[in-house]
């Protein structure tokens, strides 16, 4: 028999399953526990995002029956007096006091807070570095009010030579020029804020740090780098968006911060421009300290004033996640 003439009945393989058929057989395949906990989590985040948005909702409708009733500008009075017929209150003083001190926080606790990374990470040894590690942890776990007390009976008694001095060589910028009394400030808060906010940014910055390629830092010194140019040629250019957003997570604590700029700021509705004088406020502090006793349309106008921080922080965290998405590597959720 001549082999040509015969024919073979062997299958032809079959086709490759899409990506969505190997989806659906995987999700049929997929245990009970696994989708339980695929529509608890899915369930988790749905939740969270309707809160926000009740939140929102919430919020805007009380801010807007207070602004309805308000006989000054909301963005720009210089005053807050709800008490009054018709009421008259703006955030221009609260506005500007949340973002100066937030300022002076962020200009004194980023740098120390990058130093302090850089030493754990690259330059204290393994039985120094535990230590300090645990000890920059152990602050962020402080209350605010601890912080506040602390601020009140320690931090600004203590505050008039450095007032003194910044007088005395400062004092002719304006900024820095002090009439005397009590050190209740911005600067004073804005020092408070700093060390407030140094374990978030210390602890970032010390993950992003520790997350540099070895290979990196070994060409470098292969090259005959020392150990600051491995530093600012490898380490920190890998960690710089890293440090950016453990900043920006920073600042949006220091926005919030409600008690302990309470406890230590001598509040006023003026714009002072020296950073020493006393006067100024914060949307949190001004909610805290005048909740409690005002009439309906005074807390109105609280909310409305929450509000406006409200989608300031979300800005603030909202850069600060886009920071941290344009590095994978630094979010498990974008992994």
């Amino acid at each position: 028999m001549d082999i040509s003439t015969q024919t073979t009945d062997t299958p032809l393989p079959a086709p490759r399953p899409t990506v969505v058929e190997q989806k659906r057989n995987a999700r049929g395949a997929t245990r009970p526990g696994d989708r339980i906990f695929l529509g608890l989590s899915r369930g988790s985040g749905i939740l969270l995002l309707v809160i926000m948005a009740a939140i929102a909702a919430f919020l805007t409708y009380r801010a807007s029956l207070a602004i309805s009733k308000d006989h000054g500008n909301f963005l720009t009075t210089f005053e807050w007096n709800t008490s009054h017929n018709p009421p008259v209150f703006g955030i221009a003083v609260l506005a500007f006091g949340t973002v100066v001190s937030s300022i002076v926080a962020m200009v004194i606790a980023v740098p120390i807070a990058v130093a302090i990374a850089l030493f754990i990470t690259h330059y204290a040894p393994r039985r120094l570095a535990g230590p300090v590690a645990y000890v920059i942890d152990l602050l962020a776990a402080v209350p605010s009010i601890v912080y506040g007390l602390w601020g009140a009976l320690i931090l600004v008694p203590h505050m008039t030579g450095l007032y003194g001095w910044l007088d005395d060589y400062l004092g002719w910028t304006g900024v820095f020029d002090w009439q005397g009394g009590a050190p209740r400030s911005m600067l004073t808060v804005g020092i408070l804020l700093a060390i407030m906010i140094l374990p978030i940014i210390t602890n970032v910055s010390r993950e992003v740090f520790r997350q540099v390629p070895q290979m990196h830092e070994e060409a470098a010194l292969a090259l005959g780098a020392t150990r600051w140019e491995v530093v600012r040629m490898s380490v920190l250019p890998f960690g710089r968006s890293g440090v950016i957003s453990a900043s920006m997570l920073g600042l949006g604590r220091a926005l919030g911060e409600t008690m302990a700029v309470a406890t230590v700021l001598s509040p006023s509705f003026d714009i002072q421009a020296s950073l020493l004088d006393p006067g100024g406020g914060t949307f949190a502090q001004n909610i805290a300290s005048k909740f409690s006793e005002a009439t309906q349309d005074g807390r109105d106008a609280l909310i409305a004033s929450g509000l406006v921080l409200f989608v300031i922080t979300l800005l603030v965290n909202g850069a600060a996640r886009g920071i941290i998405a344009r590095r994978k590597e630094y979010s498990g959720a974008n992994a």
